[in-house]
């Protein structure tokens, strides 16, 4: 039996990597930069950060089931070709905005607006590239090679960040950041990726499709209901967290080494799940997610420093398994013409919860102190992610050849 091909050998993933990675880093370059514009350009105004965090937070949640419908309508190449550019543009007006001597805050809102919608579009596109450039065998292997990239991108992007930011000014990250969705969009035009077309109907009937799959298997929507506790838990967590660890744990240090722990995990993770081969991956993989809980009871009792960032790092690694065991799953699991569909609502119902945990978190340290929220979100952590082991379909599913994925009839009738 000849062994399945390294994914990098394949010339249109190898290209989707790259553009890929290079757009992971300018987006891990953009926070901090826009973090230090904002409260720069307002005399530090936190409401004013909130603002232009919301404009783009807001448009990716409304449109992402419309993203999904795009994704598998049209050509999905085009799709995150033009998403690109259009984020380009977007990332270089705010950048020449902030270059400029007197950047104006609604401005850089209704970019951030722009590049919230363009988001929107290309998120449902990233399991369709990757199916339409690997074959299954290859599948886990280059989804955990995407993750691994990004974390990395992501452990880097800070000091990047930091560094023009000192030096040539937060408009410069921007700049970057528009240079490599550039660079993403040019190299998309010269790959090729498999298309499944689907048959025209009403928007309504292709998102009632893209539900009914999801619906359909009890391991996929009690798995979302668990990853989405998962992320409200993170949002208490990053709320909280730089708190306790100033007023506690002895400074703001301790929670830059946890977040440095956690970058690490993640990208030792993702590397580990390349050659995890799995009988029941979801089960496996909600398991190991549960570990968060750990972080979270440890903060919530101010746990020596130590302990808590050793935690965390395994925690997140644990996150960083997940994420490409799952991907290749639902894309070996879900039919190629609806696949799009089902990651925006995944997407759409992960992105929700973060909200939540934003806003209520503060408000009940406010009222019970800040263990409180910790404690409740690691309860709901560890019942969220161990109770799907309950759930038949999450110990049975597991990695089937995309050409065998099961094609479950849904309420719109799909062909």
């Amino acid at each position: 039996m000849t062994p399945p091909t390294h994914p990098l050998r394949l010339h249109s993933f190898r290209l989707l990597f790259i553009g890929r990675t290079l757009s992971a880093l300018g987006d891990a370059v953009v926070p901090a930069a826009l973090a230090i514009a904002i409260t720069r350009a307002t005399d530090g105004s936190a409401t004013a950060l909130a603002i232009v965090l919301g404009c783009s937070m807001v448009p990716k949640l409304l449109l992402l089931p419309l993203g999904g419908v795009l994704g598998d309508r049209f050509d999905v190449r085009k799709v995150a070709l033009v998403t690109d550019l259009v984020r380009c543009a977007a990332q270089l007006f705010v950048g020449a905005e902030l270059i400029g001597s007197d950047p104006q805050l609604l401005h850089i809102a209704a970019a951030e607006v722009v590049g919230g919608i363009a988001s929107a579009f290309a998120m449902p596109t990233a399991s369709p590239l990757v199916t339409g450039t690997t074959e299954g065998p290859e599948r886990q292997k280059a989804n955990s090679l995407m993750s691994a990239a990004r974390n990395a991108a992501f452990f880097g992007g800070p000091g990047v960040a930091g560094l023009l930011v000192f030096t040539a000014g937060p408009g410069w990250a921007f700049v970057l950041d528009a240079a490599t969705f550039a660079a993403s969009a040019a190299l998309l035009a010269a790959i090729r990726v498999r298309r499944t077309p689907i048959p025209r109907r009403s928007m309504r009937a292709d998102l009632v499709e893209g539900w009914s799959e999801v619906r359909s298997r009890d391991w996929y929507w009690t798995s979302l209901i668990a990853h989405a506790t998962w992320n409200g838990a993170a949002a208490v967590l990053a709320t909280l967290g730089p708190i306790v660890a100033r007023d506690r744990l002895g400074g703001d240090d301790v929670w830059i080494y946890l977040l440095q722990a956690s970058t690490a995990g993640l990208v030792v993770g993702s590397l580990l799940a390349s050659r995890a081969k799995l009988s029941r991956p979801v089960l496996v993989a909600n398991l190991g997610l549960a570990t968060y809980a750990l972080p979270l009871i440890l903060l919530a009792v101010a746990a020596p420093a130590p302990l808590l960032i050793a935690s965390y790092g395994i925690a997140l690694g644990a996150l960083g398994f997940l994420n490409p065991v799952w991907e290749t799953t639902v894309q070996d699991a879900v039919p190629a013409g609806v696949l799009a569909r089902v990651t925006s609502y995944d997407w759409l119902l992960s992105l929700a919860a973060m909200p939540v945990g934003y806003a209520a978190a503060p408000l009940a340290a406010n009222a019970w102190g800040t263990a409180t929220p910790l404690a409740v979100a690691a309860v709901l952590v560890a019942a969220a992610c161990l109770g799907t082991a309950l759930v038949p379909g999450v110990r049975r599913v597991g990695r089937v050849p995309a050409a065998a994925a099961p094609q479950v009839p849904s309420t719109a009738g799909r062909a």
